[in-house]
C-alpha cells in the first residue's frame, strides 16, 4: 500500500495541502489491485441539511477516491464524467469509507466505480467516472496563464 497524502504544492480542495481551505484528503493505493480506500469522519462544516453531508461534498470524495487511481501513471487524468447515486444520507461526524476501483481503459480514457460506506458496510453513495488522460506539458501551460476565480457580488434591484 502507498499512502497519497496531501502535496504542500497541490492547491486542490479535496486532496492537496496547499489549499488552506481544503478537505487534506488522504487514500491509501494498493497498485497490485487497482484500489484506493480512505477512512473520514466529516465535520459539520460540510453538512447540507442538519446532521448530513453535502451531496456536493459526497460527490468530491467520490471523485478524489478515483481520481487518485490514476496516481503515479506518468501522465494525469482529469475527470471528463462523473455520475452520483446517493442511496442513503450520509451523516456528518461519523467514520465512512470511501473506496475506488479502476474498471476499464479504453485508449486514453480510464473507468473508475467508487462507493462511500458506513462501518456496517451500509452503502451510502456510489459514484462512476471517467477520466481522460492529458499531456503534462499542457497542463503546466494553462496552469501558467491560469488566473483564480474571482468572487462576484450578485446584482441588486
Amino acid at each position: 500500500m502507498k499512502l497519497l497524502t496531501p502535496n504542500p504544492e497541490n492547491h486542490c480542495f479535496g486532496c492537496g495541502g496547499g489549499n488552506a481551505h481544503g478537505m487534506l484528503l488522504t487514500f491509501e493505493l494498493d497498485e497490485v489491485s487497482r484500489r484506493t480506500v480512505g477512512r473520514f469522519r466529516i465535520p459539520a462544516q460540510y453538512q447540507g441539511a442538519k446532521g448530513i453531508l453535502h451531496g456536493g461534498i459526497v460527490a468530491t470524495f467520490l471523485d478524489e477516491a478515483m481520481g487518485k487511481l490514476n496516481h503515479g501513471k506518468g501522465m494525469p487524468a482529469m475527470t471528463a464524467e462523473l455520475r452520483v447515486t446517493y442511496r442513503r444520507p450520509v451523516p456528518v461526524g461519523e467514520e465512512i469509507i470511501v473506496e475506488a476501483h479502476h474498471q476499464r481503459r479504453d485508449g486514453r480514457n480510464l473507468f473508475h466505480a467508487a462507493e462511500i460506506r458506513n462501518l456496517a458496510g451500509e452503502v451510502l453513495a456510489r459514484g462512476e467516472g471517467r477520466f481522460v488522460q492529458i499531456d503534462p506539458e499542457r497542463i503546466r501551460k494553462t496552469a501558467a496563464v491560469g488566473k483564480s476565480a474571482e468572487l462576484i457580488p450578485a446584482e441588486t434591484e
